[in-house]
C-alpha cells in the first residue's frame, strides 16, 4: 500500500457518523429511549437500518491510527475471534441492526450459558454461533426485497420487532412494507397476490438463511455446535418457528439460547431493558425455553451488565469471553479461509454478483502474477479483492437490484459501499492493513472515482490491480439492465478508460494477460475468471 494511502485511512471527514446517545460504561440502561411503534421504521435508533446512520465514529476505533495500521500483528498471536467479530459488523447492516448487534447479543447470549452452567465446550460452541449467527443472512435479501418492492434492510429490522408467528402481525407487517408509497387498495392487491398468510415463502427464504449460514460456519471449521445452532435459530420452543418446526427439547440448546439473545438485544437497543424482558415473558413458553427466560431473569437488575452494552468498546468486552482453554488461533491459511467465506456472504447478496467477489480476485491474482507481484503482496492482494465490497452489505437490494439506471440519489447511495468498506475493515485484526485499498477499488488515476478521490501515486499497484479487475468482471457479468458483454467488448471500454487517464495501463495488460489464449468467441471473463484461479 503506498503511504499517500494509507495515511488517507484517517481521512476524518468522509468517516464522520457522530453518536446521538452516549451512556458510559457502568451506568444504569435508561429506562425508555424512545416512544413510538416497533414497527415504526422512521423513529430514532430503533428505525435507523441506513448505514449512515448506524456506523458509529471510526476515529474512536482503536488500532487505526496510522502507526497501528503499519504493525503486523505476530500470527501466532491473532484470535479467531478478533477477526469474525470485528466482520459480524458487516452482518449487521445487512439485517438491518445497528453496528455491534450480534456483538451485543454475544455478550448477552454468554451471561445466559454462564447461568445456566454450560460446559467450556458447548460455551465456544455458543461463542461463535452468536457471532455469525447471521452468515446466511444475505442470502434472501434480494428474493425479499422483490418480494414486497421495499428496502430488504428496513423489513428485517421490523420483523426481528414482530411477533411474525402471528397472522395478525404478520398482515400488519406486510400491509406496512408492501410496495412503499402507493395506495391502501395497492398494497391490499399486493398482499392478496404474496398470500401473506401462507407461509411456503418465508419457509423457503429461512430455510436458505439458515443453511446457507450454517454451511459458511462448517466452512470456517468451527465446532459442531456452532453449525447446529445457526441452523436452528429461528426455531421457536412450541413449534412454530422456522424452518424445521422443531419443538422443545428437540431444538439444540445453543439454538435456544442464541434466539433468545438475539431478540432481547433488538428489543433493548430499539426500545429498553425493561421492553426487551416483557417481550420475553410474553413469548415464555412460545418462541423461548422457559428455563432460559428464567436463566435471563437472574441478571434483569445488573445494570452495570445492561449499561455496558451501550459502551463503544464492546468488541474488547467480548473478546474477554471466549473460553481460554478454547481459544482459535488464525494462521494465514486460516485467515484466508475467513476472506472467501465473507465473500460468499457478500456475493450472495445479489444474484447479479453471485460470484463477483471470488472472480475479481481470481482475475486480480492472475494478472499480478503475470506482473511479477511478491508472494506476500498477492496474499494481501487476494484478501482485499475478496472484500472489497463488504460494504455493499449495508446498500438496499432495491438499488442493488434495480433494473434501470439509478437515480441520483440512489447513485449517491450506492457510493457510499466504498465508504462502508473502509469503516468496517478497519476494525479488523489483520486486514485492517488493506482496509483503504480495498476500499479503493472505484478510484482513478485521474482522480475521478470515489469515494475519497484520490489519484496517481496515491493508489499503489494492489489497488491498480483491484480496480481494473472489478470493472473487467463486472463488464463481462450479466446486470438487471443488460447481458454480460464478450471478452471484445470488454477489452474495448477497458482500453478506452486506459486512454482516457482513468485505469492503470499496467494493470489492464496484466489482466490482458490472464485471458491471451482463450477462445474469443462469445467468451464471458467471469467464466474465464475460474479458469485463470
Amino acid at each position: 500500500m503506498s503511504p499517500g494511502l494509507l495515511a488517507l485511512t484517517q481521512k476524518a471527514s468522509s468517516l464522520r457518523f457522530p453518536r446521538k446517545h452516549k451512556v458510559a460504561y457502568g451506568a444504569p440502561a435508561p429506562a425508555v429511549l424512545r416512544s413510538g411503534s416497533a414497527l415504526e421504521p422512521g423513529g430514532g435508533r430503533a428505525g435507523a437500518t441506513t448505514p449512515l446512520q448506524v456506523l458509529p465514529n471510526s476515529r474512536a476505533t482503536r488500532g487505526t491510527s496510522v502507526e497501528a495500521l503499519k504493525r503486523d500483528p505476530p500470527i501466532d498471536g491473532v484470535r479467531l475471534s478478533e477477526v469474525v467479530g470485528a466482520l459480524s459488523f458487516a452482518l449487521d447492516l445487512t439485517e438491518g441492526q445497528p453496528m455491534g448487534h450480534s456483538v451485543r447479543s454475544t455478550l448477552i447470549g454468554m451471561r445466559i450459558g454462564e447461568t445456566l452452567g454450560l460446559t467450556e465446550e458447548q460455551k465456544s460452541a455458543l461463542y461463535y454461533a452468536l457471532l455469525l449467527k447471521d452468515l446466511g443472512c444475505s442470502s434472501n435479501a434480494a428474493r425479499l426485497s422483490s418480494l414486497f418492492g421495499a428496502d430488504d434492510r428496513l423489513l428485517k429490522h421490523a420483523h426481528k420487532l414482530t411477533d411474525w408467528t402471528a397472522s395478525s402481525d404478520r398482515a400488519k407487517l406486510a400491509f406496512k412494507f408492501s410496495v412503499p408509497g402507493k395506495s391502501k387498495l395497492a398494497k391490499a392487491w399486493h398482499m392478496l397476490m404474496l398470500g401473506v398468510n401462507k407461509r411456503g415463502s418465508a419457509h423457503e427464504m429461512m430455510q436458505t438463511r439458515c443453511e446457507r449460514g450454517a454451511d459458511i460456519a462448517t466452512m470456517l471449521h468451527l465446532p459442531r455446535g456452532t453449525s447446529e445452532a445457526i441452523r436452528t435459530l429461528d426455531e421457536h420452543w412450541d413449534g412454530n418457528g422456522l424452518p424445521f418446526g422443531l419443538r422443545g427439547s428437540g431444538i439444540p440448546m445453543l439454538g435456544r439460547i442464541v434466539s433468545l439473545a438475539q431478540t432481547v438485544e433488538v428489543f433493548q437497543n430499539a426500545f429498553d431493558v425493561r421492553t426487551a424482558y416483557e417481550m420475553a415473558h410474553a413469548r415464555r413458553g412460545r418462541w423461548f425455553d422457559p428455563v432460559l427466560v428464567d436463566c435471563l431473569d437472574a441478571f434483569q437488575m445488573d445494570t452495570e451488565f445492561w449499561g455496558g452494552l451501550r459502551a463503544a468498546d464492546t468488541l474488547r468486552a467480548v473478546s474477554a469471553l471466549e473460553p481460554e482453554e478454547r481459544v482459535i488461533v488464525a494462521d494465514d491459511e486460516r485467515l484466508d479461509t475467513v476472506a472467501e467465506a465473507f465473500a460468499r456472504v457478500i456475493d450472495a447478496k445479489s444474484p447479479y454478483t453471485a460470484q463477483h467477489s471470488q472472480n475479481v480476485a481470481s482475475i486480480a491474482v492472475s494478472a499480478a502474477t503475470s506482473m511479477g507481484m511478491s508472494e506476500k503482496d498477492l496474499r494481501t492482494l487476494k484478501r482485499a479483492a475478496l472484500l472489497h465490497d463488504i460494504g455493499k452489505l449495508g446498500v438496499s437490494n432495491t438499488i442493488l437490484d434495480k433494473p434501470a439506471a439509478l437515480d441520483p440519489v440512489e447513485y449517491e447511495t450506492m457510493k457510499q459501499h466504498t465508504r462502508f468498506t473502509l469503516e468496517i475493515l478497519k476494525r479488523v485484526t489483520r486486514f485492517r492493513q488493506f482496509a483503504a485499498t480495498a476500499a479503493a477499488h472505484h478510484e482513478r488515476i485521474d482522480g475521478s472515482g470515489y469515494h475519497l478521490g484520490l489519484h496517481g501515486e496515491e493508489l499503489g499497484p494492489v489497488a491498480r490491480v483491484i480496480a481494473a479487475a472489478d470493472v473487467t468482471e463486472a463488464l463481462s457479468a450479466d446486470r438487471p439492465y443488460r447481458a454480460g458483454m464478450s471478452r471484445e467488448e470488454t477489452f474495448g471500454i477497458l482500453d478506452r478508460l486506459v486512454r482516457e487517464g482513468h485505469l492503470c495501463p499496467a494493470a489492464v495488460e496484466g489482466v490482458r494477460a490472464t485471458f491471451m489464449g482463450l477462445p474469443s468467441n462469445d467468451v464471458i471473463l467471469s467464466e474465464a475468471a475460474s479458469k485463470a484461479a
